[in-house]
């Protein structure tokens, strides 16, 4: 039965379908030490040779390979494996094959030969159901630097998957400048009301080019930012400090700040959204504008259809 198992998934196996193979857990332990003829991939995942995985024919790839990256609420489970084709292997326990004739590049996690993330993400957005956590899970990839916007989109339409609603939606998000999931929901909120578009993450300066701040929205021609606080991200006194030091660098030049919580935005949506408008309102009636640039910013338009469109960055360097 596990030649039969090895055969079928690529020479790996659960822990779970060798146990039920009648391997106890004491054997699975033993072959799998060091210089032992079976390897430790992941947590109860195991590879039965003893040579390195083949990255010629799968690769670790979706929720799990983001998941070794450490990213925020990529499920480690089940394990997404890319075969390359034409081979063809059924679904067991919690791995699930999928045959493709786009081979990716790929690196090694832990030893586990894995898709980059850029794939990694794209693979995890087409076999996930669930459009927040698609929604988070990309806005964490791009947020902590693993890819960019532009690539993440290209692997999408690459990948053909740019047309399922939750995917859609995100890439949008993530090419206007949305950054978090929180921000997400801000921009939620937003849709359909009176107020105008902000630009989203942009990059303030002050008058010396000292970076300010990079706030959650930003409204240029009022002077006016909305700041999306997590009470995770202000666990500590620091990092709280931190917090209100660049909201008073904000208001000290002149840019006025609206604070919210992703609970009040989810409860409150109508409190936030007056208090902006009376703080765009006040802006924009202000005789001196704050003393702010915009710069190295892009607001793209955005194709939010299915088919392939093209953008038109225009570009910000606004006082």
């Amino acid at each position: 039965m596990i030649t039969r198992i090895a055969r079928r998934q690529l020479n790996m196996a659960t822990h779970h379908q060798l146990h039920r193979a009648g391997v106890p857990t004491a054997t699975i332990s033993g072959r799998s030490r060091h210089g032992g003829p079976w390897q430790r991939l992941l947590p109860r995942v195991y590879l039965l040779q003893t040579g390195p995985p083949d990255t010629r024919q799968h690769a670790l790839t979706g929720g799990a390979a983001l998941a070794l990256l450490g990213i925020r609420d990529a499920p480690p489970e089940p394990l997404d494996v890319l075969v390359r084709a034409p081979r063809s292997v059924a679904p067991a326990g919690t791995v699930r094959p999928a045959t493709t004739a786009r081979w990716p590049a790929t690196i090694t996690l832990s030893g586990v030969p894995s898709t980059r993330p850029v794939r990694a993400a794209t693979d995890f957005a087409a076999r996930t159901d669930d459009p927040d956590l698609v929604r988070s899970v990309l806005a964490n990839v791009v947020q902590g630097g693993w890819c960019h916007p532009d690539d993440l989109h290209a692997e999408l339409r690459a990948g053909r998957i740019r047309g399922r609603p939750a995917v859609r939606e995100a890439a949008a998000e993530l090419l206007a400048g949305v950054r978090s999931i929180a921000e997400g929901r801000a921009r939620d909120a937003l849709t359909g009301t009176d107020l105008p578009a902000p630009l989203w993450n942009a990059r303030l300066y002050a008058p010396d080019r000292a970076f300010l701040a990079s706030p959650d929205a930003y409204w240029p021609e009022a002077g006016v930012a909305l700041e999306v606080d997590s009470a995770e991200y202000h666990y500590t006194r620091d990092s709280w400090q931190a917090t209100l030091r660049r909201r008073l660098r904000l208001e000290a030049h002149g840019v006025l700040v609206a604070s919210t919580t992703p609970g009040i935005l989810r409860d409150g949506t109508s409190e936030v959204v007056a208090a902006l408008r009376a703080l765009l309102a006040l802006g924009t009636a202000r005789p001196t504008p704050p003393r702010v640039t915009v710069r190295g910013h892009a607001q793209l338009e955005l194709p939010l259809g299915p088919g392939p469109g093209r953008y038109a960055p225009k570009a910000l360097d606004t006082v």
